[in-house]
């Protein structure tokens, strides 16, 4: 059986914690900033876990992560 292969748009995107939970960053802090507030992009500079709904679709694309 051939190996996997591995969704590279996805594993620039995802990391995996030391318990096994995926990592990523927040969308919406690249263009169009003078309209949101300072709370606001300061909350998206932060990191977040993936929701769990999310998780068994990026482990799959994600084999060897």
């Amino acid at each position: 059986m051939p190996k996997m292969k591995t969704s590279r748009a996805a594993a620039k995107r995802f990391k995996l914690t030391g318990t096994g939970k995926l990592k990523r960053n927040k969308a919406y802090k690249r263009h169009i900033l003078t309209k949101k507030s300072t709370k606001n992009k300061r909350n998206l500079r932060h990191a977040v876990m993936t929701d769990e709904t999310n998780v068994k679709n990026m482990k799959k694309i994600l084999p060897y992560l």
